[in-house]
């Protein structure tokens, strides 16, 4: 009997001219070109069709930013207004998928029922299947309006809380919070929670965005490319890090607890959340962008502490490893603001999705104008010629 593993007889030649060298993770590795997002990992830049995350945060709002994802440009006011208009007109549900988010079982996890329920959306589409541009653009925008209106009437009914339907007059920011709360929000919470949806809608061909382009470049569908995109979302190494770090937070007791924390951490070399990126090598722009919104929101709460310790992590961490190039990135402080917003934690992530639906979305009608289907090598590094033992020899 051979060993397993041993190679027999000559070796197949498999050298296609082809094939790129062999990178785990693909890092590096450039499949897609995009005019949506520019980030420069070393120089700590990050910009939406050219213009400065920093800018956008500052001067715009979530719809006018998906505008800009979409078209590769800023709209007009008329153009505002009509695209605000229209997604606006979309906050209600279909027929038929309040009754389905009312069977859920309330123990569900909102990760679970966001991705179940946009699959579900399909459903409801007389027409699900098609993938011209513009028949793209009009499902994205459903499920844009959708999402918030899923999240927050399954949050209310797991905690036996009357639903609150949308309120089309509000803002995509100001309408989710009244959902979710039955209260409008202050101008302060909805603007934050707006800046955090600019933040996060797009960040070049990250691992949810490149499942999104895989799925819909086999003309498959758009809700199959967003239910994809936000499996992936919902891993703890990609969109889940923000909810690890409120985690963390509320593991430490108290600020002069930090010190000790966080250094057992790194001596045991543990993952600190919130710190690092597979990207940025410098300060995540968005961090920077969030750190200042995080410290009026925590001091407008009455949750200085909790930003007081988050600074103090972010000073040990700094003076420990910030010479590695290891800074916050923005799950760091959007795990601040999402709580001081009233967040239940394992919504978290759920915000992350409802944000990134602008960059997928963006990222499928691109896929879709100049598709070519994905369909990358694997290299193979088994036996060869490898004899087939039978069963009552092995």
């Amino acid at each position: 009997m051979q060993p397993a593993g041993v190679m027999s007889g000559p070796i197949p030649e498999n050298k296609d001219q082809s094939m790129s060298t062999y990178v785990k993770g693909l890092e590096g590795i450039i499949a897609a070109q995009t005019e949506m997002s520019f980030i420069d990992g070393q120089k700590g830049i990050l910009e939406y069709v050219g213009i400065p995350i920093g800018e956008l945060s500052e001067k715009s709002t979530f719809e006018e930013t998906v505008f800009l994802l979409w078209n590769k440009r800023l709209p007009t006011q008329a153009e505002l207004d009509k695209f605000t208009s229209d997604l606006r007109s979309r906050y209600k549900l279909p027929e038929g998928m309040p009754e389905r988010i009312r069977s859920l079982p309330r123990t569900a996890q909102p990760m679970h029922v966001l991705r179940t329920q946009i699959s579900a959306l399909g459903m409801y589409d007389p027409d699900p299947n098609a993938n011209l541009v513009e028949a793209a653009r009009e499902k994205a925008l459903n499920i844009l309006g959708y999402t918030p209106t899923i999240v927050a009437e399954f949050d209310r009914m797991r905690r036996g809380l009357e639903v609150v339907p949308p309120d089309p007059s509000l803002s995509f920011a100001e309408n989710f919070l009244y959902m979710l709360n039955g209260e409008k929000p202050t101008p302060t919470m909805a603007r934050a929670f707006d800046i955090c949806m600019i933040l996060h809608a797009d960040h070049g061909l990250n691992n949810s965005t490149f499942t999104a382009r895989v799925i819909i470049s086999t003309l498959s569908d758009v809700y199959s490319a967003i239910t994809g995109a936000i499996g992936s979302l919902r891993g703890p190494l990609h969109g889940g890090a923000n909810e690890g770090v409120m985690k963390m937070l509320n593991e430490i007791p108290s600020v002069d607890a930090v010190e000790d924390y966080i250094l057992g951490k790194l001596e045991r070399k543990e993952k600190v959340m919130g710190f690092g990126h597979r990207v940025y090598k410098t300060r995540d722009p968005r961090a920077t962008a969030l750190k200042s919104l995080a410290k009026q929101l925590a001091s407008d709460t009455g949750n200085e502490e909790l930003y007081i310790k988050s600074r103090r992590i972010e000073e040990v961490m700094e003076r420990e490893v910030g010479a590695k190039g290891i800074y916050p990135n923005v799950d760091f402080y959007s795990a601040t603001t999402y709580h001081c917003i009233g967040l239940k934690l394992d919504l978290f992530t759920p915000m992350f999705a409802m944000s990134r639906l602008g960059g997928w979305s963006g990222h499928i009608i691109e896929q879709l104008a100049d598709n070519r289907l994905y369909r990358p090598k694997a290299e193979y590094i088994g036996p060869h010629n490898a004899p087939y033992v039978p069963i009552d020899q092995r």
